[in-house]
Order: C-alpha cells, then structure tokens, then sequence
C-alpha cells in the first residue's frame, strides 16, 4: 500500500501511524519549488530544507557558513510547491547551539515566516532543553544523532559514528532522551546498520536513516546526489536512480550547438 493511498497530508501523527503500520517513510531534500513539485506529486512523505544546501546548491566545503535567512529563503520556496509532503528545515549552524531560548526564537521565526511543518536540530543530550522547550510551544521538533555534520570539525572527518561500545551506548542514550524530551522523529545519519536498528526498535517515534541500513522507518537521501548531478560525491550509502548530469551536459552542448549552427531558434519558434 502506498502512503499516497492511506495519506492525504502527511503529519508528525501520519508518520507514527506509518512506523506501527509498518510501512516505510519515505523522504528527499529539496531547496526550491520545482525540485519540491516535483517530490510533492511523486508521493514523497517528507521534504527536508536541509542545511546540506550550502554544499550542493551554494558550494562550499561544509554546511557551517548557511544562514538562518537563507534557510528561510529556500523554505519559502519549497513551501509554495507542495500540497502532500511534509516539510522540515534544518536550523542552520548556531541558529540553537547557544541558549534554548535563542533556539526557541529562531524556530518560531522558521515557522512562522515559511509555511514549514516542523524544523530539525542537530545533537543529542546537549540540545534535549532546545528540543524540550521548541516542542512545548507546539513546534514539531526532528533530532538527527550519529554523524551531525555541524559538528564536523569536532569529528575530524566525516566517518561513521558509532563504531565502538561507548559511542554507540552514548548515541542510543541520546536517541531515548531526545524522545523524552519531544520530538516526533529522529534522524540516524551514518551510523552501523545493527546499530541502527537497536536505536529503532528502542523508540516509539520513527527514525529517518541515511547511511543507516534498512531497519530505520524510513529513509532520506540528498536530491542532487540521488539523480546523479553531484558527480564528485560517491559514498556508498547513496544509490544513484539517475544520471543526470551526463543528460545536462548534452542538452547544454546541443544547445550550444544549435544555435551556433543556425538550427535554433526555427522559424516556429520565432513571432
């Protein structure tokens, strides 16, 4: 059964009910409104507004320098494209690092200026007062723990977490206290797969895995990794569904071509 089928709009309420039904969540990025269109009418759960935007849309080598005015400025976009799917924004680089209060400020901005339906933190037992206060206030709140790319110059690299006792003991005891502390959903992002699953089947809210293995509740990838247009980025956990950076550069060449060969525009495309 498809979600599309069993979902008219999808909620923090609808993706509980798709974990104790069993039926996996599905879920892409997505930082403008063609890309989110397009998601929205193919029937994908969730839309995250990731902070992953300043690698893949802005360029940079990490996703620190985001602002939380252009998060807000990709949210608007992808907002206004979708009926279905439910939008999250990840809160940008310290947008909550600093205080809870400041956090709780700068979701509700989220919330209130793009139309979004819940915005995601990175961390685990440090953010729980963020967590707890943002969610108090009525704002779905999404937890990502394991590899938390904010954090990516403490981490030194961008391995897998988890790999020994202490740190998996300390990323399922951040799992429970991010779940006590109210949010509706977790994201486990490159973390081992039996891992993975012990996290998962520890709560009663869904995880949302990336590089995670197949026992979380659902899944996300990186639109623009998935499609193939991010052509130096290869890790294993991403499955390419496209080629599409092969396919643009040959509509751009025949372009090119066409043009400098008088075959555009014709005359039936000319007034």
């Amino acid at each position: 059964m498809s979600t599309e089928q069993t979902f008219k709009r999808i909620t923090t309420k609808a993706l509980g009910l798709l974990k104790k039904k069993g039926i996996k969540i599905t879920a892409l990025t997505a930082y403008d409104f063609i890309t989110a269109k397009l998601l929205d009418q193919a029937g994908i759960d969730l839309i995250l507004v990731g902070d992953s935007l300043g690698m893949v849309f802005q360029g940079n080598e990490t996703t620190l320098p985001v602002t939380m005015d252009e998060m807000i400025y990709h949210t608007k976009a992808v907002t206004k494209a979708v009926n279905r799917s439910m939008v999250v924004v990840d809160m940008p680089f310290m947008s909550y690092q600093l205080i809870a209060d400041e956090g709780f400020r700068n979701a509700g901005r989220i919330m209130k200026e793009t139309n979004a339906s819940a915005v995601k933190l990175e961390g685990g037992e440090r953010v729980a007062d963020t967590i707890k206060k943002i969610s108090d206030a009525g704002i779905p709140v999404m937890g990502h723990i394991g590899l938390t790319p904010q954090s990516i110059h403490q981490f030194g690299s961008y391995r897998e977490r988890g790999r020994d006792k202490e740190e998996a003991d300390e990323i399922l005891k951040d799992a429970k206290i991010i779940e006590q502390a109210g949010a509706f959903s977790i994201v486990l992002e490159k973390i081992p797969a039996a891992l993975a699953k012990q996290v998962t089947e520890s709560l009663t809210i869904p995880t949302i895995g990336i590089g995670a293995g197949m026992h979380c509740d659902g899944q996300i990838l990186v639109t623009p990794d998935m499609l193939g247009l991010n052509v130096d980025f290869h890790p294993r956990f991403v499955r390419t569904y496209a080629n599409l950076a092969d396919e643009c550069t040959k509509a751009f060449t025949n372009y090119i071509n066409d043009i400098r060969k008088l075959k555009f525009p014709s005359k039936d495309e000319s007034y």
